[in-house]
């Protein structure tokens, strides 16, 4: 079906949000059961393919390979409303659009995503793509990290982490890795520093230590406790809250780049919403993502409640488990469907390697290959450039099941050789 203006209209499933969860639940929906009738509501013209923003940033992958049309990417007969959600009406299973129309639904998906507040760090959407200040987490943005790399010359390179929670937590270091490997074949002399409001590298014990190490082998400094509130574009100076011994303070650190991720929350209209939690997101069973207070309403993916790292792999896998979850309250019968929290960063540790990091719920271990994690391998490179963007377009999106292939290992304490 075409794009078209919203009416009042009962839909058998309502799902706002056309990113990857929408859009892959919608898809999968579609192939198990061509009669249900199905809206996406999604304000933008693109979707975005983000996990390849890092490598956009560091000159590996071109921005234009990111982006394809919404319409493009979701089923043509299921319906797509460009507009954006006002309120939600759960007791009486509609929702209000910002067109001022009303759509009722028997099953709702929320897969909003998560808002980048970029206004929350004073000065800073003054300065972007500007003055060597940029980010990864936007396309227009991406670019320009790798016109600031490539013109670094020498000097101090800044790369920030803000509070979590996070969308792909290990990207605001997978770009310091990558400007560091440039660097170092150049011989560019660079202070190169990571400043985070937490207390170490990575949320995962037992990936962090290995990352320690390339930092270290990089010569880069972790600054943990660090806050960015504040960026003067033009005079070159990132300003940093600091909290020591129960002491608040301010420091200005001088920059010849600095490459920014703004602090995120739940998406304001689900904030406000009687489907939030105390914490403004989507309140789901972290299990079956099935709405804690509401049967008939579901969640994917980072605007969800779930105490899982938000990353597309994580929307890969919990994508059947909705689907499942759905059709078995719909129809009344079926088995209940389990996420178990597994999520996945590949950690560009350089502009070859990559670290991969698979876990699942409370930091357990579970990666897919058989050989310890911790170590940097060119073959995980070839796995983040060239078949994971294959995973995302062509099974993810288009509604297909990929077979689980994780599970928990042990491994030994002492790390094996880290090599960049």
């Amino acid at each position: 079906m075409t794009e078209q203006s919203a009416d009042v209209k009962r839909y058998s499933v309502v799902i706002v949000g056309g990113g990857a969860g929408g859009t892959s639940v919608a898809a999968r929906l579609r192939r198990l059961d061509a009669a249900l009738d199905i809206v996406v509501i999604e304000p933008g013209e693109y979707h975005y393919y983000q996990p390849g923003w890092t490598l956009v940033g560091g000159g590996q992958f071109i921005a234009e390979r990111t982006r394809r049309r919404v319409r493009d990417c979701i089923p043509a007969s299921i319906d797509l409303i460009a507009d954006r959600v006002e309120s939600f009406d759960p007791e009486h299973n509609a929702l209000l659009l910002a067109s001022g129309a009303t759509l009722h639904y028997q099953f709702l998906l929320v897969a909003a995503g998560i808002q980048l507040d970029w206004d929350a760090i004073e000065g800073l959407s003054d300065t972007l793509g500007q003055n060597g200040v940029t980010s990864n987490y936007r396309y227009d943005l991406a670019p320009y990290t790798w016109q600031c790399i490539q013109a670094f010359q020498g000097g101090t390179a800044l790369f920030t982490q803000p509070p979590m929670p996070i969308k792909c937590a290990g990207a605001p270091q997978k770009i310091l890795y990558l400007a560091a490997d440039h660097f170092k074949k150049r011989g560019i002399t660079a202070d190169i520093r990571f400043f985070t409001p937490g207390g170490v590298m990575f949320g995962v014990p037992f990936y962090s230590k290995a990352l320690d190490q390339v930092m270290a082998q990089y010569g880069a400094s972790a600054l943990f406790g660090h806050r960015l509130v504040k960026v003067d574009g033009p005079a070159k100076t990132a300003y940093f809250e600091v909290v020591a011994d129960g002491v608040t303070s301010r420091v200005a650190v001088p920059f010849e780049m600095l490459h920014v991720v703004p602090p995120q929350s739940a998406p304001a209209f689900i904030k406000r919403s009687p489907l939030a939690d105390a914490a403004g997101w989507v309140e789901v069973d972290k299990a079956t993502l099935q709405h804690k207070r509401y049967a008939n309403i579901f969640g994917i993916g980072d605007c969800t409640s779930t105490p899982n790292s938000k990353t597309a792999a994580a929307v890969k896998n919990q994508m059947p488990v909705v689907v499942a979850n759905l059709l078995r309250a719909l129809k009344g019968r079926g088995t209940e469907a389990h996420y178990d929290g597994y999520a996945s960063c590949p950690l560009t540790t350089s502009a070859g390697r990559v670290l991969l990091a698979e876990f699942c719920y409370d930091g357990v271990v579970t990666p897919s290959f058989p050989v310890d994690p911790r170590s940097p391998r060119r073959a995980y490179w070839w796995l983040k450039k060239s078949f994971l963007p294959f995973l995302y377009w062509e099974v993810v999106m288009k509604g297909r099941r990929w077979p689980l292939t994780h599970k928990r290992r042990e491994y030994a304490e002492s790390l094996p050789p880290i090599k960049l």
